[in-house]
């Protein structure tokens, strides 16, 4: 019965999607809200099966599994943990927040919901896969609608920036593939499963490990990204309609930090070797990305770059293999996903209304626009992590975790997160301060909607944390357990 929850959750999007497809044209000024309701359903669904979840059990639970090829080994095998569920629920309420904020779209409306609602399910799949042949089709499956969405209603350089991220995406997935298939062949019964997989990667010598290791952390880090293998994500940015900058952003980044946990499950060894080079790698990620942030006059290339500093947050938390470390990445996973989505959302309808994004066109919104200054001015507090949100808890803990294992080394960390805040602190002075005001309209009912939903989210997990801590305790702590922390 629980593997039909997640079948159904999985597919409900794709229904959802040929319905918007075969809707008469007489009936288009219904496509937004046929949209909308469903990505509402499947929040609501998402909810129901959290519900459903017990948070005590680090089992993989609400499992079905149903062979494709059995010479193959591989199967549709859907389950969740913690840490997938929280990247579901994570996925539904920011599709639903960047459909609600979609509604001015005209041109090309059909095609653009289609393939948000396709997009949806493939971020889904990815998720709930449990067999890697599975995940990897899921993988793969987001690509496509991604592409699109970019190449067909993008900006101005859509079609190089579509083509750079299609290549370093199918680039990097190149390399995944390639170590999933070593695994495979050291896998008992050469199964696809994850768990026969993780089974036969951890019985594999350590140079083996590495090697496969390298081929997975090119293709998650690509996703990530991590430096130096984020060079298609600000273009892609800048270009992608700002609604699907939310969702790239606040859950396609998330896919590369998700499959770099599970290959911590299924490599451990390989994960103990390079543990110190992941946390240099995390320093530079945080150091670059603040810098470049900070130095930004577009506001969707800031918000870009800055988000490589903050995903160096999720990789220091994975590197420290310890209990508090990697609920700090979850959490951080999480409270990016939120922020992000805030800071694009707002920065695409202020694009709507004044079609530039330059800094130095914008005025003080307080006057004129008080609904806007007072969301963006939480927003970019948000990002800084200021306590009381979600990212100040994230941080605490990946820097606690971090300590434990690196001790005074961490004050360099500690550096870089102050210098990515900069960038905050400078657009929050430009909109929120007292020079010239401008006059746009403020946010209107269903913008508003948006973001009180993430503005309810980043608050609410700042400020009782312990429902999300509690739905990834148990899971991390299996996952912990496997370094011996």
């Amino acid at each position: 019965m629980g593997g039909q929850l997640l079948k159904a959750l999985v597919f409900l999007p794709v229904v959802g999607a040929v319905l918007v497809a075969l809707l008469p044209a007489r009936l288009a000024r219904f496509l937004w809200p046929a949209t909308l309701f469903v990505t509402a359903a499947a929040l609501a669904y998402a909810v129901v099966i959290a519900a459903a979840f017990d948070a005590a059990d680090p089992a993989i639970q609400l499992a079905e599994s149903t062979p494709w090829n059995t010479r193959l080994g591989t199967s549709f095998a859907l389950g969740v943990d913690g840490i997938s569920l929280s990247m579901v629920l994570l996925a539904a309420l920011l599709t639903l927040v960047a459909v609600l904020v979609s509604r001015p779209i005209a041109a090309g409306a059909r095609l653009y919901f289609v393939l948000v609602l396709l997009l949806e399910s493939a971020m889904f799949g990815v998720f709930t896969a449990r067999d890697w042949s599975l995940f990897y089709v899921f993988w793969e499956a987001t690509l496509l609608p991604l592409f699109f969405l970019i190449d067909r209603l993008g900006g101005v350089n859509r079609q190089g920036a579509a083509l750079n991220f299609f290549l370093y995406t199918l680039g990097g997935s190149v390399f995944m593939l390639v170590a999933l298939l070593f695994l495979y062949d050291a896998a008992p019964g050469h199964s696809f499963a994850m768990a026969d997989m993780a089974e036969g990667g951890r019985g594999l010598p350590l140079p083996t490990q590495l090697l496969i290791f390298a081929g997975l952390f090119i293709g998650f880090g690509v996703k990530m990204p991590v430096f130096p293998l984020h060079g298609w994500l600000p273009l892609a940015h800048v270009e992608a309609p700002s609604p699907v900058s939310i969702l790239l952003s606040g859950v396609l980044l998330k896919m590369g930090a998700y499959g770099l946990i599970r290959a911590a499950e299924t490599l451990p060894a390989a994960l103990l070797a390079t543990q110190d080079w992941l946390a240099a790698l995390a320093f530079v990620s945080l150091l670059y990305g603040g810098i470049l942030a900070w130095r930004q006059q577009d506001l969707k290339a800031m918000i870009a770059y800055s988000s490589i500093s903050h995903m160096g947050i999720v990789l220091l938390g994975i590197a420290t293999l310890n209990v508090t470390g990697l609920t700090g990445a979850v959490m951080q996973m999480v409270a990016h996903g939120l922020t992000a989505a805030a800071l694009f959302m707002v920065v695409g309808l202020l694009y709507q209304r004044t079609h530039s994004r330059n800094l130095a066109d914008y005025g003080s919104l307080v006057a004129k626009a008080p609904r806007f200054a007072v969301f963006f001015a939480f927003a970019l507090l948000a990002a800084v992590g200021l306590p009381g949100s979600a990212g100040f808890v994230a941080e605490v803990h990946a820097l606690v975790g971090g300590f434990q294992r690196w001790g005074g080394w961490l004050v360099l960390v500690s550096l870089a997160v102050l210098i990515g805040a900069a960038y905050s602190l400078r657009v929050l002075g430009r909109f929120c301060g007292r020079g010239q005001a401008m006059t746009i309209a403020d946010l209107s009912r269903s913008e508003s909607a948006g973001a009180a939903v993430l503005a309810a989210g980043i608050l609410g997990l700042g400020l009782w944390p312990a429902p999300l801590l509690h739905l990834v305790a148990g899971s991390v702590g299996h996952l912990a357990r496997l370094f011996g922390a």
